[in-house]
């Protein structure tokens, strides 16, 4: 058991180990999302996270000392999101011919993310701070965390928001637009896109390739539309609303 032990604190220690053990854990999820036919209720992110979480309780590891090793995985999201171009390019000659209806679409879904998120936690008594964590939460991580710290939010919520709305709209936002009989490729990515980032993407991709590949302009659309709409809305909101 001693040699167990120490075996662990080495292993723990290793900015590898962590690694590997997100990998591992992405894999397992996936397997079982797989397995399942699919299921979006057993989205792999959110298997891999609820796997991750159970590892770092049980063995007693902050957040720290996993991200030093687990940082070469976020690393990777910018690779990943520039790869986003090339379904875009392939269907670029489609993106062309509805850029009227996709610049309409977009500042609906962003206006409609932004206020209906600043409703809701406003009419729970949110405090400021909780509204402008909030308010970006459809935007992907990065740009979300940047708007809300400028807002007077709390970046480390905003990212834990933008999460659980991509986990959420990758699980239920197919079966919700095909319940509402929106069957155009174009639009479900686009609504999927604008709604839930790039865990939405990735989720639309598994689709089709044409839903990925708007989903992914409707994701970069919408993070700069709200980068420029969200902090002009917000100093007209503030005067308004009581916290």
């Amino acid at each position: 058991m001693d040699s167990l032990q120490e075996t662990w604190v080495y292993l723990s220690a290793s900015p590898l180990f962590h690694l590997t053990m997100t990998l591992v854990a992405f894999q397992i999820a996936n397997w079982v999302f797989e397995k399942a036919g699919r299921n979006p209720l057993l989205n792999p992110v959110l298997g891999a996270v609820l796997l991750l979480v159970a590892l770092l309780v049980v063995t007693d590891t902050d957040y720290g000392t996993y991200f030093e090793g687990a940082q070469f995985v976020h690393f990777l999201l910018g690779p990943a999101t520039v790869a986003l171009a090339v379904p875009l390019y392939r269907q670029w000659t489609h993106v062309r011919r509805s850029a009227l209806a996709i610049t309409v679409s977009l500042l609906a879904g962003s206006l409609t993310a932004i206020l209906t998120a600043i409703a809701v936690a406003w009419l729970m008594g949110g405090s400021a701070q909780v509204l402008a964590s909030v308010a970006p939460k459809s935007v992907t991580a990065p740009v979300a965390m940047a708007i809300a710290e400028g807002l007077g939010g709390v970046p480390s919520l905003t990212a834990v928001l933008v999460i659980v709305t991509g986990i959420f709209g990758a699980m239920f936002g197919p079966a919700v637009l095909s319940l509402i009989g929106v069957s155009d490729l174009r639009a479900r990515g686009l609504a999927i896109g604008t709604a839930s980032h790039g865990i939405g993407t990735a989720r639309a991709l598994q689709e089709n390739e044409t839903a990925g590949a708007f989903s992914g302009l409707a994701m970069g659309l919408n993070a700069l539309a709200t980068a420029l709409l969200l902090p002009i809305l917000w100093g007209v909101l503030v005067k308004y609303l009581t916290f």
